[in-house]
Protein backbone atom coordinates (compact mmCIF):
# COMPACT_ATOMS: atom_id res chain seq x y z
CA UNK A 1 0.00 0.00 0.00
CA UNK A 2 1.39 3.82 -0.86
CA UNK A 3 -0.16 6.89 0.63
CA UNK A 4 -0.21 8.33 -2.74
CA UNK A 5 -3.45 6.37 -3.28
CA UNK A 6 -5.22 8.39 -0.46
CA UNK A 7 -7.98 10.03 -0.65
CA UNK A 8 -10.87 11.61 1.19
CA UNK A 9 -14.26 12.38 0.80
CA UNK A 10 -16.39 14.90 2.97
CA UNK A 11 -19.35 12.09 4.41
CA UNK A 12 -22.70 12.35 3.42
CA UNK A 13 -26.13 11.66 5.26
CA UNK A 14 -26.30 8.06 3.38
CA UNK A 15 -22.68 7.15 5.22
CA UNK A 16 -24.20 7.54 9.20
CA UNK A 17 -24.25 3.62 9.50
CA UNK A 18 -20.33 4.06 8.63
CA UNK A 19 -19.48 6.74 10.99
CA UNK A 20 -21.11 4.69 13.56
CA UNK A 21 -18.90 1.37 12.40
CA UNK A 22 -16.03 3.30 12.82
CA UNK A 23 -17.00 4.97 15.94
CA UNK A 24 -17.32 1.70 17.59
CA UNK A 25 -14.18 0.17 15.76
CA UNK A 26 -12.57 3.33 17.28
CA UNK A 27 -14.60 2.42 20.87
CA UNK A 28 -13.00 -1.58 20.38
CA UNK A 29 -9.42 0.31 20.31
CA UNK A 30 -9.49 2.47 23.29
CA UNK A 31 -11.73 -0.58 25.04
CA UNK A 32 -14.49 1.81 25.74
CA UNK A 33 -17.05 0.44 23.90
CA UNK A 34 -19.70 0.46 26.79
CA UNK A 35 -19.45 4.19 26.38
CA UNK A 36 -21.06 4.10 23.52
CA UNK A 37 -24.70 5.34 23.12
CA UNK A 38 -24.33 7.21 19.96
CA UNK A 39 -27.26 5.76 17.42
CA UNK A 40 -27.83 6.10 13.67
CA UNK A 41 -30.32 9.01 14.21
CA UNK A 42 -28.79 10.77 16.70
CA UNK A 43 -25.81 10.77 14.50
CA UNK A 44 -27.58 12.20 11.62
CA UNK A 45 -29.49 14.77 13.62
CA UNK A 46 -25.94 16.17 15.03
CA UNK A 47 -23.94 15.85 11.81
CA UNK A 48 -26.14 16.63 9.03
CA UNK A 49 -29.75 18.33 10.06
CA UNK A 50 -27.44 20.80 12.53
CA UNK A 51 -24.54 20.75 11.64
CA UNK A 52 -22.67 20.97 14.50
CA UNK A 53 -19.78 18.17 13.33
CA UNK A 54 -18.02 17.45 9.98
CA UNK A 55 -16.53 14.08 9.07
CA UNK A 56 -13.87 13.00 6.29
CA UNK A 57 -13.17 9.47 5.43
CA UNK A 58 -9.93 8.80 4.00
CA UNK A 59 -9.85 6.30 1.00
CA UNK A 60 -7.80 3.65 -0.70
CA UNK A 61 -8.73 2.02 -3.63
CA UNK A 62 -12.31 3.34 -3.22
CA UNK A 63 -12.87 1.51 0.28
CA UNK A 64 -12.96 3.72 3.42
CA UNK A 65 -9.80 3.06 5.90
CA UNK A 66 -10.60 5.52 8.18
CA UNK A 67 -12.05 8.75 9.58
CA UNK A 68 -11.97 12.42 11.08
CA UNK A 69 -14.86 13.78 13.05
CA UNK A 70 -13.98 17.27 13.74
CA UNK A 71 -15.78 20.62 14.29
CA UNK A 72 -14.83 24.57 14.63
CA UNK A 73 -14.07 25.83 17.80
CA UNK A 74 -13.50 29.34 19.33
CA UNK A 75 -10.52 30.98 20.55
CA UNK A 76 -10.73 34.36 22.43
CA UNK A 77 -7.08 34.65 22.68
CA UNK A 78 -6.68 34.61 19.58
CA UNK A 79 -10.12 35.83 18.23
CA UNK A 80 -10.96 33.35 15.73
CA UNK A 81 -11.73 29.97 15.00
CA UNK A 82 -10.26 26.96 15.31
CA UNK A 83 -10.56 23.01 14.25
CA UNK A 84 -10.80 20.51 16.96
CA UNK A 85 -10.39 16.76 16.23
CA UNK A 86 -12.54 14.66 18.15
CA UNK A 87 -11.69 11.13 16.43
CA UNK A 88 -9.43 9.96 14.16
CA UNK A 89 -9.24 6.26 13.14
CA UNK A 90 -7.28 3.84 10.95
CA UNK A 91 -8.40 0.88 10.43
CA UNK A 92 -5.64 -1.71 11.65
CA UNK A 93 -4.41 -3.15 8.63
CA UNK A 94 -3.79 -0.17 7.23
CA UNK A 95 -1.87 1.50 10.16
CA UNK A 96 1.84 1.74 9.15
CA UNK A 97 1.67 3.44 5.84
CA UNK A 98 1.23 7.15 6.63
CA UNK A 99 -2.86 7.36 6.31
CA UNK A 100 -2.93 9.14 9.97
CA UNK A 101 -0.38 11.51 9.10
CA UNK A 102 -2.10 12.37 5.71
CA UNK A 103 -5.68 12.72 7.72
CA UNK A 104 -4.17 15.12 10.06
CA UNK A 105 -2.56 17.15 7.02
CA UNK A 106 -5.69 17.08 5.23
CA UNK A 107 -7.33 18.40 8.43
CA UNK A 108 -4.45 21.23 8.90
CA UNK A 109 -5.16 22.53 4.87
CA UNK A 110 -8.99 22.34 6.05
CA UNK A 111 -7.74 24.52 9.38
CA UNK A 112 -5.69 26.89 7.10
CA UNK A 113 -8.23 27.56 3.91
CA UNK A 114 -10.80 27.97 6.71
CA UNK A 115 -8.60 30.87 8.19
CA UNK A 116 -8.67 28.55 11.82
CA UNK A 117 -5.63 29.46 14.20
CA UNK A 118 -5.52 25.85 15.97
CA UNK A 119 -6.33 22.44 15.24
CA UNK A 120 -6.61 20.76 18.40
CA UNK A 121 -7.29 17.33 19.68
CA UNK A 122 -6.56 15.11 23.07
CA UNK A 123 -5.19 11.52 23.55
CA UNK A 124 -5.58 8.84 26.20
CA UNK A 125 -2.67 9.26 28.67
CA UNK A 126 -2.12 5.62 28.09
CA UNK A 127 -1.90 5.60 24.19
CA UNK A 128 1.63 6.21 23.98
CA UNK A 129 1.87 4.96 19.78
CA UNK A 130 -0.43 7.88 19.13
CA UNK A 131 1.34 10.36 21.39
CA UNK A 132 4.59 9.43 20.02
CA UNK A 133 3.12 9.71 16.43
CA UNK A 134 1.53 12.94 17.52
CA UNK A 135 4.89 14.65 18.91
CA UNK A 136 6.69 13.53 15.94
CA UNK A 137 4.43 16.08 13.94
CA UNK A 138 5.69 18.66 16.55
CA UNK A 139 2.09 18.73 18.22
CA UNK A 140 2.65 20.07 21.49
CA UNK A 141 0.95 18.51 24.62
CA UNK A 142 -1.02 21.33 27.00
CA UNK A 143 0.68 20.27 30.19
CA UNK A 144 -0.94 22.98 31.88
CA UNK A 145 -4.63 22.36 31.27
CA UNK A 146 -6.98 19.92 32.98
CA UNK A 147 -9.83 18.76 31.11
CA UNK A 148 -13.33 19.08 33.06
CA UNK A 149 -16.77 17.77 32.35
CA UNK A 150 -20.30 17.82 33.44
CA UNK A 151 -22.14 15.38 31.63
CA UNK A 152 -25.44 13.18 32.46
CA UNK A 153 -27.02 13.45 35.83
CA UNK A 154 -24.41 16.06 37.34
CA UNK A 155 -25.11 17.92 33.62
CA UNK A 156 -29.63 17.97 34.22
CA UNK A 157 -29.00 19.04 37.94
CA UNK A 158 -26.78 21.62 36.93
CA UNK A 159 -29.28 22.85 34.53
CA UNK A 160 -32.08 23.50 36.97
CA UNK A 161 -30.17 24.92 40.07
Amino acid sequence: MSKKHLKFRYAERKDTALILKFIKELAAYEKMEHEVIATEAVLEEWIFDKKKAEVIFAVVDNEEIGFALFFHNFSTFLGRAGLYLEDLYVRPKYRGNGYGKGILKKLAQIAVERGCGRLEWWCLDWNKPSIDFYLSLGAEPMEDWTVYRIAGDTLKQLSVK
